[in-house]
């Protein structure tokens, strides 16, 4: 089935309110121009690095502004609209960074909960600790609709090649990454590991971005895009700033990559071996 995506980037603020304005305006642009999947970039509700701040204006995923907007829009347009993540509270007194899947009916169809948390020292002092706040999710999740089998990722999750390739083993066709990439991180990684991990697992990438220079100060890069099983990049968006990114998406397209070059198939398990010599070239035995 041949069947039109949309990602959409967005430069989410501080205000989920003024957030879901924006991604309902962008997502009715996007079903206007056919789209009939469309994936909104990670945090979508809310770009906010003080914790306390974040944490008072979120709300459980039951009252979340964004969970009910896109419920809503979904079946009001009848698509799938899959909000990329935005920050959901939890009992506990932490935060889901979670991705949700609204169907045609405006019916939540799964969640996903990005599994690997962004800890990381970068140059120039930037420095970031999900972990602090954030709850890591240990479930991985593929949806079987009817135009493919959507995989979910989140961001730092495309750097952990291991939780594409076991989703396309069971049969994932799309795998999406909707992300808020540093600029730093981005433009040295970004297109590189998207178009990556589609080639290595022929399948679909569809990677919905935040862009531009956020109300709390930080700096993501963009680049929202959709990528083919072959590594080619059929459509991008800048570096900052809203876009809606269309692209055809054929699931045969996935077939015919994977019969080309049948890496999952051709997969053998092995024993690593270390080896430690004695000198004068000899081995330890």
């Amino acid at each position: 089935m041949t069947f039109k995506a949309a990602a959409i980037q967005m430069c989410s603020g501080v205000d989920p309110l003024d957030n879901a304005e924006t991604m309902v305006r962008l997502v009715r642009e996007a079903a206007a121009q056919g789209a009939i999947y469309v994936q909104t970039p990670e945090m979508t509700g809310a770009l906010q690095r003080d914790r306390a701040a974040l944490r008072a204006i979120l709300k459980d995923e039951a009252n979340d502004i964004i969970v009910g907007a896109a419920a809503k829009l979904a079946g009001e347009l009848g698509i799938y609209l899959h909000v990329g993540s935005t920050p959901i509270a939890l009992a506990d007194g932490r935060i889901a960074n979670r991705g949700l899947l609204f169907g045609p009916d405006g019916h939540k169809i799964c969640d996903y909960d990005k599994i690997h948390m962004f800890d990381v020292d970068l140059d120039n002092g930037e420095s970031w600790r999900e972990s602090a706040a954030y709850q890591p999710g240990s479930t991985a999740r593929i949806a079987d609709l009817e135009f493919g089998k959507l995989g979910f990722t989140i961001c730092y999750d495309v750097r952990f090649p291991e939780l594409f390739r076991q989703q396309a083993v069971a049969g994932a066709e799309i795998m999406s990454v909707p992300a808020a990439f540093t600029r730093q991180t981005g433009e040295a990684h970004w297109e590189i590991l998207l178009r990556a991990r589609a080639i290595e697992n022929g399948l679909f990438v569809i990677a919905a971005a935040q862009g531009g220079t956020h109300e709390d100060g930080r700096e993501t890069f963009g680049h929202s895009m959709i990528v083919d099983p072959w590594g080619r990049v059929l459509a991008s968006a800048g570096l900052s700033g809203e876009a809606i990114v269309l692209a055809e998406i054929d699931v045969a397209a996935v077939h015919a990559a994977r019969a080309k070059i049948p890496n999952l198939k051709n997969a053998r398990s092995f024993v690593l071996d270390e080896v430690v010599p004695t000198g004068k070239g000899g081995v330890a035995a």
